[in-house]
Protein backbone atom coordinates (compact mmCIF):
# COMPACT_ATOMS: atom_id res chain seq x y z
CA UNK A 1 0.00 0.00 0.00
CA UNK A 2 2.95 2.45 0.86
CA UNK A 3 4.67 1.59 -2.34
CA UNK A 4 1.35 2.37 -4.29
CA UNK A 5 0.96 5.54 -2.15
CA UNK A 6 4.84 6.56 -3.36
CA UNK A 7 4.36 6.25 -6.67
CA UNK A 8 0.85 7.73 -7.11
CA UNK A 9 2.84 10.89 -5.83
CA UNK A 10 5.89 10.52 -7.52
CA UNK A 11 3.72 10.26 -10.81
CA UNK A 12 1.50 13.45 -9.39
CA UNK A 13 5.02 15.59 -9.10
CA UNK A 14 6.10 14.61 -12.58
CA UNK A 15 2.65 15.62 -13.60
CA UNK A 16 3.17 19.20 -11.89
CA UNK A 17 6.51 19.44 -13.33
CA UNK A 18 5.95 19.00 -16.46
CA UNK A 19 2.71 21.14 -16.34
CA UNK A 20 4.66 24.01 -15.11
CA UNK A 21 7.41 23.63 -17.47
CA UNK A 22 5.01 23.76 -20.15
CA UNK A 23 3.45 27.10 -18.59
CA UNK A 24 6.94 28.52 -18.44
CA UNK A 25 7.42 27.97 -21.99
CA UNK A 26 4.23 28.97 -23.46
CA UNK A 27 4.76 31.32 -26.50
CA UNK A 28 8.29 30.20 -26.87
CA UNK A 29 9.72 29.74 -30.18
CA UNK A 30 10.41 25.99 -31.06
CA UNK A 31 13.73 27.52 -32.51
CA UNK A 32 15.33 31.03 -30.96
CA UNK A 33 17.59 32.50 -33.92
CA UNK A 34 20.83 33.93 -32.84
CA UNK A 35 22.30 36.86 -34.75
CA UNK A 36 25.81 37.82 -34.22
CA UNK A 37 27.58 40.65 -35.94
CA UNK A 38 30.35 39.68 -37.78
CA UNK A 39 33.39 40.32 -36.10
CA UNK A 40 34.97 37.53 -37.75
CA UNK A 41 34.44 35.15 -40.86
CA UNK A 42 31.16 33.32 -40.77
CA UNK A 43 33.50 29.95 -40.27
CA UNK A 44 34.98 31.36 -37.31
CA UNK A 45 32.32 32.83 -36.01
CA UNK A 46 30.45 29.79 -35.96
CA UNK A 47 33.75 28.04 -33.89
CA UNK A 48 33.77 30.53 -31.78
CA UNK A 49 30.28 31.01 -30.63
CA UNK A 50 29.34 26.60 -31.18
CA UNK A 51 30.13 25.86 -27.22
CA UNK A 52 27.72 28.51 -26.24
CA UNK A 53 24.97 27.58 -28.86
CA UNK A 54 24.79 24.36 -27.68
CA UNK A 55 24.66 25.49 -23.96
CA UNK A 56 22.26 27.46 -24.89
CA UNK A 57 19.79 24.68 -26.42
CA UNK A 58 20.95 22.32 -23.50
CA UNK A 59 19.55 24.94 -21.02
CA UNK A 60 16.92 26.40 -22.85
CA UNK A 61 15.40 23.19 -24.09
CA UNK A 62 14.90 24.57 -27.23
CA UNK A 63 16.69 24.80 -31.31
CA UNK A 64 19.11 27.47 -31.20
CA UNK A 65 20.12 28.63 -35.05
CA UNK A 66 23.38 30.65 -35.24
CA UNK A 67 23.09 33.33 -37.93
CA UNK A 68 26.09 35.20 -38.66
CA UNK A 69 24.86 38.59 -40.90
CA UNK A 70 26.82 39.94 -44.00
CA UNK A 71 27.15 43.17 -41.83
CA UNK A 72 26.16 44.95 -38.24
CA UNK A 73 23.09 46.64 -40.40
CA UNK A 74 22.20 42.60 -40.97
CA UNK A 75 21.53 41.97 -37.57
CA UNK A 76 19.52 45.57 -36.75
CA UNK A 77 17.15 44.95 -39.59
CA UNK A 78 16.89 41.26 -38.73
CA UNK A 79 15.88 41.95 -35.41
CA UNK A 80 13.34 44.34 -36.19
CA UNK A 81 11.45 42.32 -38.57
CA UNK A 82 11.50 39.60 -36.35
CA UNK A 83 13.77 37.15 -38.25
CA UNK A 84 16.26 37.23 -35.31
CA UNK A 85 15.57 36.92 -31.47
CA UNK A 86 18.52 37.11 -29.58
CA UNK A 87 21.68 39.13 -30.79
CA UNK A 88 25.26 39.69 -30.35
CA UNK A 89 26.00 43.63 -30.99
CA UNK A 90 28.16 46.11 -30.62
CA UNK A 91 27.87 48.85 -27.79
CA UNK A 92 26.64 50.89 -30.88
CA UNK A 93 25.06 48.68 -32.77
CA UNK A 94 22.88 47.53 -30.17
CA UNK A 95 22.38 51.18 -29.47
CA UNK A 96 20.65 51.31 -33.10
CA UNK A 97 18.87 48.00 -32.16
CA UNK A 98 17.03 49.57 -29.32
CA UNK A 99 15.68 52.14 -31.23
CA UNK A 100 14.74 50.07 -34.38
CA UNK A 101 14.07 46.89 -33.53
CA UNK A 102 13.38 47.18 -29.10
CA UNK A 103 16.57 45.43 -28.27
CA UNK A 104 16.80 44.48 -24.70
CA UNK A 105 20.22 44.32 -23.36
CA UNK A 106 20.36 40.91 -20.75
CA UNK A 107 23.90 40.28 -20.14
CA UNK A 108 27.51 41.69 -21.46
CA UNK A 109 30.68 40.35 -22.19
CA UNK A 110 32.79 40.39 -19.44
CA UNK A 111 37.28 40.35 -20.00
CA UNK A 112 39.31 37.94 -19.42
CA UNK A 113 40.68 40.66 -16.89
CA UNK A 114 37.46 40.58 -15.14
CA UNK A 115 35.95 44.15 -16.87
CA UNK A 116 33.18 44.34 -18.60
CA UNK A 117 34.68 46.26 -21.37
CA UNK A 118 37.38 46.40 -23.85
CA UNK A 119 39.90 48.81 -26.01
CA UNK A 120 39.94 49.72 -29.29
CA UNK A 121 42.90 49.87 -31.39
CA UNK A 122 44.91 51.70 -33.95
CA UNK A 123 47.45 49.35 -35.81
CA UNK A 124 49.74 49.06 -38.54
CA UNK A 125 51.94 46.04 -39.76
CA UNK A 126 55.44 45.90 -37.69
CA UNK A 127 58.42 46.90 -39.74
CA UNK A 128 56.06 49.06 -42.23
CA UNK A 129 58.13 52.23 -40.33
CA UNK A 130 54.28 53.39 -39.41
CA UNK A 131 54.51 54.39 -35.98
CA UNK A 132 51.87 56.86 -35.18
CA UNK A 133 49.56 58.87 -36.87
CA UNK A 134 51.47 60.94 -38.84
CA UNK A 135 53.53 58.41 -40.48
CA UNK A 136 49.75 57.39 -41.65
CA UNK A 137 49.28 60.74 -43.80
CA UNK A 138 48.40 60.20 -46.88
CA UNK A 139 48.15 56.66 -46.73
CA UNK A 140 45.16 53.64 -47.10
CA UNK A 141 42.95 53.52 -44.10
CA UNK A 142 40.73 50.87 -42.91
CA UNK A 143 37.63 51.62 -40.83
CA UNK A 144 35.22 48.14 -40.25
CA UNK A 145 31.61 48.98 -40.51
CA UNK A 146 29.68 52.00 -40.08
CA UNK A 147 27.71 50.29 -37.20
CA UNK A 148 31.10 49.00 -35.21
CA UNK A 149 32.06 50.81 -32.30
CA UNK A 150 35.65 50.44 -31.80
CA UNK A 151 35.77 50.26 -35.52
CA UNK A 152 34.52 53.40 -36.53
CA UNK A 153 32.30 55.31 -34.03
CA UNK A 154 35.16 55.53 -30.90
CA UNK A 155 38.41 56.08 -33.68
CA UNK A 156 36.14 59.02 -35.60
CA UNK A 157 35.41 60.84 -32.26
CA UNK A 158 39.42 60.80 -31.69
CA UNK A 159 40.03 61.75 -34.88
CA UNK A 160 38.21 65.06 -34.58
CA UNK A 161 39.29 65.83 -30.87
CA UNK A 162 43.12 65.78 -32.46
CA UNK A 163 41.67 67.72 -35.94
CA UNK A 164 41.68 64.63 -38.06
CA UNK A 165 39.05 64.45 -41.02
CA UNK A 166 40.01 61.15 -42.04
CA UNK A 167 39.05 61.48 -46.10
CA UNK A 168 41.28 64.69 -45.89
CA UNK A 169 43.75 63.46 -43.90
CA UNK A 170 44.40 59.74 -45.19
CA UNK A 171 45.05 59.16 -49.25
CA UNK A 172 41.93 56.21 -49.18
CA UNK A 173 39.49 55.36 -46.76
CA UNK A 174 37.56 52.04 -46.83
CA UNK A 175 35.27 49.84 -44.49
CA UNK A 176 36.90 46.82 -44.52
CA UNK A 177 33.65 44.82 -42.88
CA UNK A 178 34.59 42.97 -40.06
CA UNK A 179 37.46 43.08 -37.67
CA UNK A 180 39.09 40.04 -38.67
CA UNK A 181 39.13 41.40 -42.17
CA UNK A 182 40.70 44.40 -41.16
CA UNK A 183 43.66 43.24 -39.24
CA UNK A 184 44.45 40.76 -42.17
CA UNK A 185 44.60 43.80 -44.05
CA UNK A 186 47.25 45.11 -42.20
CA UNK A 187 49.13 42.15 -42.03
CA UNK A 188 48.87 41.38 -45.64
CA UNK A 189 49.63 45.46 -46.07
CA UNK A 190 46.15 45.96 -48.48
CA UNK A 191 46.03 48.98 -45.71
CA UNK A 192 48.19 50.91 -43.78
CA UNK A 193 46.73 51.36 -41.01
CA UNK A 194 43.22 50.14 -39.29
CA UNK A 195 40.96 50.75 -36.30
CA UNK A 196 39.91 47.32 -34.64
CA UNK A 197 39.93 46.31 -30.69
CA UNK A 198 41.84 44.51 -28.14
CA UNK A 199 39.34 41.31 -28.13
CA UNK A 200 38.95 40.68 -31.35
CA UNK A 201 42.69 41.13 -31.99
CA UNK A 202 43.66 38.43 -29.11
CA UNK A 203 40.64 36.27 -30.91
CA UNK A 204 43.09 35.46 -33.94
CA UNK A 205 45.98 35.59 -31.76
CA UNK A 206 48.06 32.50 -32.44
CA UNK A 207 45.65 31.25 -35.33
CA UNK A 208 45.40 33.68 -37.86
CA UNK A 209 48.47 36.38 -36.66
CA UNK A 210 50.90 37.27 -34.09
CA UNK A 211 51.24 40.25 -31.74
CA UNK A 212 54.58 40.86 -33.17
CA UNK A 213 53.02 41.25 -36.58
CA UNK A 214 51.61 44.75 -35.73
CA UNK A 215 52.33 48.34 -34.07
CA UNK A 216 49.52 49.00 -31.54
CA UNK A 217 50.37 52.39 -32.21
CA UNK A 218 47.02 53.67 -29.92
CA UNK A 219 44.82 52.40 -27.42
CA UNK A 220 41.08 54.29 -26.09
CA UNK A 221 39.76 54.28 -23.24
CA UNK A 222 37.65 51.53 -21.71
CA UNK A 223 34.45 50.91 -24.04
CA UNK A 224 31.30 49.08 -22.42
CA UNK A 225 31.49 45.25 -23.00
CA UNK A 226 28.89 44.14 -26.11
CA UNK A 227 26.06 42.86 -25.17
CA UNK A 228 23.93 39.90 -25.83
CA UNK A 229 20.28 41.59 -26.90
CA UNK A 230 17.03 40.09 -27.13
CA UNK A 231 13.83 41.22 -29.01
CA UNK A 232 11.59 43.13 -25.97
CA UNK A 233 8.33 41.18 -27.34
CA UNK A 234 9.92 37.86 -26.47
CA UNK A 235 8.06 36.30 -23.71
CA UNK A 236 9.70 37.66 -20.25
CA UNK A 237 10.19 33.98 -19.27
CA UNK A 238 12.43 33.35 -21.95
CA UNK A 239 14.33 36.42 -21.81
CA UNK A 240 15.38 35.26 -18.24
CA UNK A 241 15.92 32.03 -19.16
CA UNK A 242 18.52 33.37 -21.27
CA UNK A 243 19.68 35.70 -19.25
CA UNK A 244 20.43 32.68 -16.73
CA UNK A 245 21.78 30.60 -19.31
CA UNK A 246 24.89 33.31 -20.38
CA UNK A 247 25.67 33.59 -17.02
CA UNK A 248 26.01 30.28 -16.23
CA UNK A 249 28.02 29.00 -19.13
CA UNK A 250 31.63 28.67 -17.56
CA UNK A 251 32.84 26.17 -20.51
CA UNK A 252 36.80 27.01 -19.77
CA UNK A 253 37.39 25.97 -23.71
CA UNK A 254 34.16 27.71 -24.88
CA UNK A 255 35.21 31.41 -23.06
CA UNK A 256 38.86 31.11 -24.74
CA UNK A 257 37.69 31.11 -27.82
CA UNK A 258 35.27 34.21 -26.91
CA UNK A 259 38.49 35.32 -25.26
CA UNK A 260 36.30 36.53 -22.52
CA UNK A 261 35.66 35.31 -18.53
CA UNK A 262 32.22 34.70 -18.82
CA UNK A 263 29.00 37.24 -19.07
CA UNK A 264 27.20 39.33 -16.50
CA UNK A 265 23.82 40.74 -16.20
CA UNK A 266 23.44 44.30 -18.35
CA UNK A 267 21.98 47.65 -17.29
CA UNK A 268 21.06 49.45 -20.15
CA UNK A 269 22.50 52.66 -18.31
CA UNK A 270 26.10 51.61 -19.31
CA UNK A 271 25.69 52.51 -22.86
CA UNK A 272 24.37 55.94 -22.64
CA UNK A 273 28.18 57.20 -23.33
CA UNK A 274 28.16 55.54 -26.40
CA UNK A 275 24.89 57.29 -27.08
CA UNK A 276 26.61 60.58 -26.13
CA UNK A 277 29.60 59.25 -28.75
CA UNK A 278 27.06 58.76 -31.61
CA UNK A 279 25.48 62.06 -30.85
CA UNK A 280 28.57 63.92 -31.04
CA UNK A 281 29.34 62.01 -34.66
CA UNK A 282 25.92 63.32 -35.80
CA UNK A 283 26.24 67.03 -34.90
CA UNK A 284 30.54 66.56 -36.29
CA UNK A 285 28.41 64.83 -39.59
CA UNK A 286 26.16 67.96 -40.02
CA UNK A 287 28.41 70.69 -38.60
CA UNK A 288 30.92 69.46 -42.26
CA UNK A 289 27.84 69.06 -44.27
CA UNK A 290 27.01 72.29 -43.31
CA UNK A 291 29.96 74.64 -44.29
Amino acid sequence: MKRLIMTVMVLFTLATLTTASAAVKEGWPETLTYGVIPVASSRNMSDSFGGLVQHLEKELGIKVKLQVAGDYAGVITGMQHGHIDLAYLGPKSYCEAAIRAGAEALVVEVGQSGVAGYHGYIITKAGSGLNSLDDLKGKKWAFTDPHSTSGTLVPTVYFNNINISPEKYFGKVIYSGSHEASILSVKAGKVDGASTNDLDFDRGLGTHWNKDDFNIIWTSDLIPGSPMAARADLPASLKQAIQEAFISYQDKDGLEKLKISGFQKADDKLYDGIRELIALKKALKERVANK
